[in-house]
């Protein structure tokens, strides 16, 4: 287990944290956990001027429509979650572990405080147009992981690892949807399970 404790996943994930002063950054923290723990149609600009005490006359002024809130937050959430997501696996010592490391901090997630699943699993399934900032949001997000996953691949020395990164995504995206459908958060276990056999059987043919 990496050096992840439940009280700084729930400090990674606490967006309205006081310190959130300026006017922008309140209105794109509360946009986010609004959206996270609502989805995007259910959060509208009421509830946005509401909850974060920002008049609507002060949002308007730096986004032109909810779309564009929306849009911000979860550009920033990418960004915070991936680099806690790399920091945290990045404490184990070497590639093969970092990627199994990588699904207990899934773990300590899912066991987290107000977990949700996928921020950006959610909001692209509220939207049907491929093309929509959202979606393409969202698919960066996927594509970040990937590309992370993708490096430590590589760094086993194996043969065709964009295979194995392949495949070390399709199962944490399934341990995380498992997680917040089924509500068992073992999902994360159980996929580390399999991808310790997967870089079993793939470092021992790359021997």
């Amino acid at each position: 287990m990496s050096g992840l404790t439940w009280e700084n996943v729930r400090s990674t994930f606490n967006v309205m944290n006081t310190s959130t002063t300026n006017t922008r950054e309140k209105i794109l923290a509360t946009a986010e956990q609004l959206i996270y723990q609502n989805g995007i149609q259910a959060t509208g600009m009421d509830l946005l001027v509401k909850t974060s005490g920002v008049a609507r006359k002060s949002i308007y002024r730096y986004f032109a429509t909810k779309d564009e809130v929306a849009a911000a937050a979860l550009n920033a959430r990418d960004v915070r979650w991936m680099d806690w997501f790399r920091s945290e696996s990045n404490k184990a010592d070497t590639p093969e572990a970092r990627i199994l490391n990588m699904f207990d901090v899934l773990k300590g997630w899912f066991e987290s405080e107000g977990f949700r699943g996928c921020a950006f699993i959610n909001t692209a399934g509220e939207v049907g147009d491929s093309e929509d900032p959202i979606r393409l949001i969202a698919k960066l997000h996927k594509q970040k992981l990937l590309d992370y996953t993708l490096g430590l691949c590589e760094q086993l020395g194996i043969a065709d690892p964009q295979a194995l990164a392949n495949q070390l995504l399709i199962l944490m995206e399934g341990a995380i949807t498992v997680a917040r459908v089924m509500g068992d958060y073992s999902a994360a276990e159980s996929a580390k399970a399999v991808a310790q056999l997967i870089l079993e059987e793939r470092l021992r043919s790359s021997s």
